[in-house]
């Protein structure tokens, strides 16, 4: 009985040092430093970093917003509208991780939530519960003008640090952003201006 007793205590002392062991490395793995290895710079991971991120929130602005329209649209175009932004909707989605990617290649963090990403968007979302085709159309060619704007506004902040990669993935997402800019113009003007002979 005595050795009994005696063994107690040092079965709950090695008993709370492995609980108290385990604990301190969950908390060890919490705090754990998520800095990607870079030759940028302390400066450049943070600009670069911030600048991605509000555009990366931009991005899945602009990505619900063109779903939202896809799903919603209606009327006499409603296939070739409901494609296009199928086919929009895709090659913003398709930008996403690529954008989350390079914030953590340079050595940042990215977005961790939805409402991470609505603190951060600049692009409106649009909650209506009925829109028009061409009101859809005319409101995402804008959207989709103002990205371009910040996209060239990130690839100015890239330049700054001679982050060559970014800026070079940027600019074709640029070009993206400005055909999508085209084909959206294009057709709200074919929806508001009726063919010549039509005019005759």
């Amino acid at each position: 009985m005595a050795t009994s007793k005696s063994t107690k205590p040092a079965k709950t002392a090695n008993t709370t040092k492995a609980v108290k062991a385990l604990a301190d490395s969950t908390k060890a793995r919490r705090v754990a430093s998520l800095h990607t290895p870079s030759d940028l710079g302390a400066d450049a991971t943070r600009d670069i970093s911030s600048a991605l991120n509000v555009l990366l929130a931009d991005v899945f602005a602009l990505y619900f917003k063109t779903k939202n329209f896809h799903w919603h649209m209606s009327g006499p175009s409603f296939r070739d509208y409901h494609l296009l932004l199928d086919e929009q909707a895709d090659q913003i989605f398709a930008t996403v991780d690529p954008i989350a990617e390079r914030v953590r290649k340079v050595g940042g963090t990215t977005l961790r939530s939805t409402g991470h990403a609505a603190r951060l968007q600049r692009l409106s979302d649009n909650d209506a519960d009925f829109v028009t085709p061409i009101g859809m159309l005319a409101e995402l060619r804008e959207d989709n003008q103002r990205l371009a704007g910040f996209m060239r506004a990130t690839h100015a902040v890239c330049d700054e640090y001679g982050d060559v990669a970014t800026a070079s993935v940027l600019e074709n997402w640029i070009d993206e952003a400005e055909r999508r800019t085209w084909f959206l113009f294009e057709s709200v003007r074919k929806a508001e201006c009726p063919p010549f002979f039509s005019r005759l």
